[in-house]
């Protein structure tokens, strides 16, 4: 007489078989993670912000505190430094949100109605263009308060604030026109497997 075997369980379709971890296996999770230590300098941008939140309300105080002494010069430097915190504050937004979304974690905002719309498609190199750009914007503020207060700023210095401007004009170019290579290769590769 023959016992009777218990009945054998089948495994499940979802179970993954038990593995043992792997070297390289750690090796390649340790790396993944070490994303995360990017989030505390994306924290320090934030402050970095913040500093500049004081900047701008102290010169904005002083701009209207003191307006019936400045010419017109004066007020319209001034002026152009509260652009240019405001231009700065907006390159740091995109770093620390698009940074943080690019390189360490996805951030959930999609039924957010104040998300941003360019954080919906950042990738690299639109974070790339996008802060090439705003470099420009900054570089232009600062060329146009030199040129504002030429008269005290010596020839050689605007000479040089413009050979820079123009540097970082040509490196905007050439970052859009390699994005557009990139993008114009992907449209390719897509259409020949299809």
């Amino acid at each position: 007489m023959t016992e009777p075997t218990a009945p054998t369980l089948a495994p499940s379709p979802t179970a993954r078989p038990a593995r043992p971890r792997s070297f390289v296996g750690f090796i390649g999770s340790t790396i993944f993670v070490s994303r995360w230590l990017q989030a505390p300098l994306y924290l320090g941008l934030i402050v970095a912000q913040a500093v500049y939140v004081v900047v701008f309300w102290k010169e904005l105080v002083h701009l209207v505190k003191d307006f019936n002494h400045f010419t017109e010069a004066d007020v319209m430097l001034l002026v152009l430094g509260l652009v240019d915190v405001v231009m700065i504050a907006n390159l740091l937004i995109m770093v620390i949100i698009g940074g943080y979304e690019t390189f360490v974690s996805r951030i959930s905002m999609d039924d957010h109605r104040d998300k941003p719309e360019w954080l919906s498609h950042v990738n690299p190199n639109v974070l790339k263009v996008k802060l090439a750009m705003s470099i420009i914007g900054i570089s232009s503020i600062h060329l146009l308060k030199s040129f504002i207060n030429a008269a005290n700023i010596p020839a050689e210095q605007l000479k040089w604030q413009t050979i820079i401007h123009m540097a970082f004009i040509a490196s905007a170019i050439g970052l859009a026109y390699v994005d557009w290579i990139s993008a114009k290769a992907a449209v390719l590769h897509r259409e020949a497997e299809h």
